[in-house]
C-alpha cells in the first residue's frame, strides 16, 4: 500500500514538473507587459530632461534591470510568492491548484498592465501582482487563504512610498537649489559638491548590494560591520576619485561647452535681429482713435490661417493711444499655434500675430498697435451666444494650458547647471534602474518562481532559494517589453506630468531610488511607480504649481486605485475558469 501511495506521489510530481515548462511562454508575456509599463519609471525622467535618447535608455535599462534582479531581487520575490497567501493550504495533493493560481495571477496582472500601457498610464506592477494573487486565493479558499496582516502593511507602504519619496526628492532639490542653482555662477559650487553627490549615490546602492546580498555571490555571508566598511570605504574612494580626477576634467569640459553654447545663442540672436529688427525700431507716433474692422469674407486665427466667416459676423476692435516704441502685435490674446499637436514642449512653441506687422512706411489702413496688454484691449464678437457655457469651459481649459506652458517655459537650468547635472542624472537613473530590477522584476516573477519550485520540489512550501536564472529570465523579458512598447509611458513620466531638467531629474532619481532600495532590503514590496510619480510631482510643484499637469496626475491616481481590484478580478475569473476544467 505504501508503494502504491509513493508511486502516486511520484506521478503527481512528474505531472507538475511537465506543467511548469508549459507555462513559461505565458509567463514571458507577463514580463513583457511589465517592461512596457514599469521600466519607464527608471529612465522616463532622463529622456524627458534630454540627457539620454530613447535608445540609450533602453540599452542601460536592459543591463541594469537584469543586474538588479540578480543581485538584490530574490528577497522581494520570496515575499510575493509566500508572504501574501498561506501556501500551507495547498499541500497534500493541492499543488496543482497553487500552480494554476499563479498562472491566473500572472494573467490578471499582465492583462491590466497592457491596458494601462495602451492608455499611457504608469501603474504599479506590485499592485497588479499582489491584487492578482489575492484574487485567485479568494476563489480557492475565500478570505482564509489571504495573509491580511501582510496585506495591511503592503497597503500602508503604497500610500507612504509616494509621500516619503516626494518629501526626500523635494528636500534634496531645495538643498541643491540653495547651494547651486540660485548662485549667479553655479559651476564652482556645483563642482565642490560633486564628490558628495557621487559618494552618497554610490553608498546607497553599495549598501543595498552587500547587506543580505546575493546568495550566488556569497554576499549574504558578509557581517554587518563588513558591509559598513565596504560601503563607506568604497564611497570614500569614489569621492576622492571624483574630487581629484573627475572634477578638474569636468571643469574644463563644462567651461568649453558653455562657451560654445553661448556662441550659438549669440549667432541665433543676431539672426533674429536681422530678420525682425525693423519692426523693433518702429517709432509709434499715432493719436488715439477707434478703428472699426468689419471682416466680411475671412477671419484670421492666432496662427495666421484664414477661414470663412459665419454670416453676420463682425469684430470690433478698440485701439488705444500708443506712446512707446515696441513691437506691434495683434490686439487679441495670443494662443499657441501648437494646440492639438502632440509635442507641446514650450521651447518649440511659436507665437505669431493675426495680422502682418505694420511698419512706419506702411500705407495700410490698419493702425499700429501697442504691445499687448489685456487690461487695455477689448474684443467684441457680435456672434450669437448659444454656446456661451461650452465656450467658457473651453476658455478655462485653454487658460490652464497657457499657464502651464508659461510656467514650464520658466522652468530651466543655467547652461552650467545643465552640464553639471546631466551625467549625474544618468548615474542616478542607472542606479534607479538597478533598484527597479531588485524590486519590481522580482515582484513580477514571484508567481513564476512559485511555479518552478513547486514543480521541482513537489511541495507548496517552496523552501529553496529563488533560482538566479529565473531572475535573469524575468529581467530579459522586461527589457524586451521596454524596447518594443515602453515609449508611451516614458513620455508620460518624462514630459507630460511635469517639465524635468537635469537638476530636478537628479533629485527625483535620488529620492525615489533611496526609498525603493531601503524597502527592497527590508523586504517590503513597495511600488517604485508610486515613488517615482510622487517625486516628479513633488519636485515639479516646488519649482512651480502650474508646472504639474494635475489632471494627468488625477488620472494616474485613479488608475492606481483600480489596479488591485481590476487585476484581482481578472485573476479570480481566470481561476474560476480553471476550476471548472481541473
Amino acid at each position: 500500500m505504501q508503494d502504491v501511495s509513493s508511486f502516486t506521489l511520484e506521478l503527481q510530481i512528474e505531472n507538475i514538473g511537465r506543467k511548469r515548462w508549459s507555462v513559461f511562454p505565458k509567463m514571458y508575456y507577463g514580463c513583457f507587459a511589465i517592461g512596457a509599463n514599469d521600466v519607464a519609471n527608471s529612465f522616463g525622467t532622463s529622456v524627458g530632461a534630454k540627457v539620454l535618447t530613447l535608445r540609450q535608455a533602453c540599452i542601460l535599462g536592459t543591463i541594469f534591470e537584469i543586474l538588479g534582479a540578480i543581485l538584490i531581487g530574490y528577497r522581494v520575490s520570496d515575499t510575493i510568492r509566500k508572504g501574501i497567501i498561506d501556501v500551507t493550504l495547498y499541500k497534500n495533493g493541492s499543488e496543482d491548484v497553487l500552480m494554476a493560481g499563479n498562472v491566473a495571477a500572472l494573467t490578471g496582472s499582465c492583462v491590466w498592465l497592457v491596458v494601462a500601457t495602451v492608455l499611457s498610464l504608469p501603474v504599479s506592477t506590485t499592485h497588479s501582482i499582489v491584487g492578482a494573487t489575492v484574487g485567485f486565493s479568494l476563489v480557492v479558499h475565500g478570505t482564509k487563504g489571504v495573509n491580511w496582516i501582510k496585506m495591511a502593511s503592503i497597503f500602508g507602504s503604497w500610500f507612504i512610498s509616494p509621500l516619503l519619496s516626494g518629501i526626500v526628492s523635494a528636500l534634496t532639490f531645495l538643498l541643491v537649489n540653495h547651494l547651486v542653482l540660485k548662485k549667479p555662477k553655479p559651476l564652482e559650487p556645483g563642482l565642490k559638491l560633486l564628490p558628495i553627490f557621487y559618494a552618497f549615490t554610490a553608498a546607497i546602492n553599495l549598501f543595498s548590494v552587500f547587506y543580505k546580498g546575493s546568495h550566488l555571490l556569497h554576499f549574504d555571508k558578509i557581517p554587518l560591520y563588513g558591509v559598513i566598511i565596504l560601503t563607506f570605504g568604497s564611497a570614500l574612494l569614489v569621492a576622492l576619485l571624483v574630487k581629484f580626477v573627475v572634477t578638474p576634467w569636468y571643469r574644463k569640459r563644462i567651461i568649453a561647452e558653455v562657451a560654445k553654447a553661448k556662441d550659438k545663442e549669440s549667432l541665433s540672436s543676431i539672426s533674429v535681429e536681422n530678420e525682425f529688427g525693423k519692426s523693433r525700431d518702429v517709432l509709434v507716433q499715432s493719436s488715439a482713435h477707434i478703428a472699426h474692422n468689419s471682416v466680411k469674407e475671412y477671419d484670421v486665427d492666432q496662427c495666421g490661417s484664414k477661414y470663412p466667416l459665419k454670416e453676420d459676423k463682425e469684430t470690433d476692435v478698440l485701439y488705444t493711444e500708443v506712446e512707446e516704441t515696441g513691437t506691434p502685435i495683434a490686439s487679441t490674446p495670443l494662443k499657441s499655434c501648437t494646440d492639438g499637436i502632440e509635442d507641446k514642449t514650450p521651447e518649440k512653441e511659436i507665437l505669431t500675430t493675426s495680422f502682418s506687422t505694420p511698419t512706419a512706411n506702411d500705407n495700410s489702413d490698419l493702425p499700429l498697435l501697442e504691445k499687448y496688454d489685456d487690461s487695455k484691449v477689448f474684443t467684441k464678437n457680435n456672434d450669437d451666444s448659444k454656446n456661451s457655457s461650452s465656450s467658457s469651459a473651453s476658455s478655462s481649459t485653454e487658460d490652464e494650458e497657457t499657464k502651464r506652458m508659461i510656467a514650464r517655459e520658466n522652468v530651466k537650468d543655467q547652461p552650467e547647471s545643465v552640464a553639471l547635472f546631466s551625467f549625474l542624472q544618468i548615474l542616478t537613473a542607472v542606479f534607479g534602474s538597478f533598484a527597479h530590477g531588485g524590486n519590481d522584476v522580482s515582484n513580477s516573477i514571484g508567481p513564476l518562481v512559485a511555479i518552478w519550485l513547486i514543480g521541482t520540489e513537489g511541495s507548496a512550501l517552496q523552501k529553496a532559494q529563488t533560482p538566479i536564472w529565473i531572475l535573469f529570465y524575468g529581467g530579459f523579458g522586461i527589457a524586451i517589453g521596454l524596447w518594443i512598447y515602453g515609449r508611451r509611458v516614458i513620455k508620460t513620466m518624462g514630459t507630460d506630468l511635469a517639465k524635468i531638467t537635469p537638476s530636478s531629474g537628479f533629485c527625483i532619481e535620488i529620492g525615489s531610488a533611496l526609498t525603493v532600495l531601503i524597502a527592497s532590503n527590508i523586504g517590503i514590496p513597495i511600488s517604485s511607480t508610486h515613488c517615482k510619480v510622487g517625486s516628479v510631482v513633488a519636485v515639479g510643484r516646488v519649482r512651480s504649481r502650474e508646472n504639474v499637469d494635475w489632471k494627468l496626475f488625477r488620472n494616474i491616481a485613479l488608475a492606481w486605485i483600480v489596479t488591485v481590484p481590476v487585476a484581482g478580478g481578472i485573476s479570480a475569473l481566470t481561476m474560476f475558469i480553471f476550476s471548472l476544467v481541473m
